[in-house]
């Protein structure tokens, strides 16, 4: 390729040399970073989305409204918002179109495993996450459809993680017992439970997305200390896992579910102040990222001996 490059005409010749030096297979684990962070971010600008009655600034999908792909001046700053948000995802799934094309160069070379198919599954992720997020708009911020669209989310930013490990070549430890293997295991378990209630959790409360968004029904009190109950379980798990293991991985996940417990706590008490809500909103991130890394860092084979 690179003689082919030289018979090009100069500017030509200089935009296939960037071209190979920003797909080269070493760049491969800066695109994956970009690409977890790029999810992280996507969820932040979503949970503005929602905290600002923005949901519907764009009443429709995919058009913005009934005849324009822009928002109309009269749907004021939340059509801004909701319209911005959905340019973000096209940032979004650029950055998966780069890594997808790096990860092909780096797994032609054998050097990460599997590489390929999991950039494969982030970039086809993004659209399929852009029309769950339609139909949020289009069942008019249904609580449970908006849920889905959370967890989607959060499954997305787990796949990042995933190919940060293949990218960068980590492998998972020995573990010493299939017990430890279990609590680990469990443990990633119930982060995804507590997630699930957590998403009860909003869409039994005050933060909907639009003032004329539909909730639950649940008494938001009640789903909140059930929510409460499985982070308890959470925190115990990682603890043992401290105990056990004592590795960056688990400490890190730990710190992340402090933090997460610390704003939840005072967010309940004080009304759920939307500053902390979008901080609660980003660790439910982060611990899914956390928790994600953890699960893989101690998946290894059976320690003998």
């Amino acid at each position: 390729m690179s003689n082919q490059s030289a018979t090009l005409p100069g500017p030509w010749a200089g935009l296939v040399r960037r071209w190979r030096a920003v797909t080269a297979p070493e760049v491969l684990p800066r695109w994956a970073v970009a690409a977890l962070v790029a999810n992280i971010g996507i969820v932040l600008t979503g949970g503005l989305v929602r905290l600002t009655d923005s949901g519907l600034g764009c009443p429709t999908w995919p058009r913005c409204t009934a005849d324009s792909y822009v928002p109309h001046p009269a749907y004021g700053i939340h059509g801004v918002i909701e319209f911005g948000n959905r340019l973000l995802t096209f940032v979004l799934a650029a950055i998966m179109i780069m890594t997808f094309l790096t990860a092909l160069r780096a797994a032609d070379r054998h050097a990460r495993p599997r590489a390929r198919l999991i950039a494969l599954l982030l970039g086809l992720g993004i659209p399929a996450q852009g029309v769950v997020g339609g139909f949020t708009v289009l069942s008019q911020l249904n609580p449970f459809v908006v849920a889905f669209h959370f967890l989607v989310s959060m499954a997305l930013i787990a796949l990042s993680v995933l190919l940060v490990h293949r990218a960068f070549g980590i492998t998972g430890t020995p573990v010493r017992s299939v017990a430890q293997r279990a609590v680990v295991i469990a443990t990633f378990v119930v982060v995804w439970v507590a997630l699930w209630l957590g998403t009860v959790v909003t869409g039994s409360g005050p933060h909907s997305g639009d003032i004329n968004a539909q909730r639950t029904g649940f008494d938001p009190t009640v789903v909140t200390h059930i929510h409460a109950a499985a982070v308890y379980l959470l925190v115990a798990l990682t603890i043992l896992g401290v105990v056990w293991f004592r590795s960056r991985a688990v400490l890190m996940l730990l710190a992340v579910e402090l933090f997460q417990g610390l704003v939840g706590v005072i967010q309940f008490n004080t009304g759920l102040p939307i500053v902390l809500v979008l901080l609660h909103l980003v660790g439910a991130a982060l611990a899914v990222a956390a928790a994600t890394h953890y699960l893989l860092t101690h998946q290894g084979p059976l320690r003998t001996g």
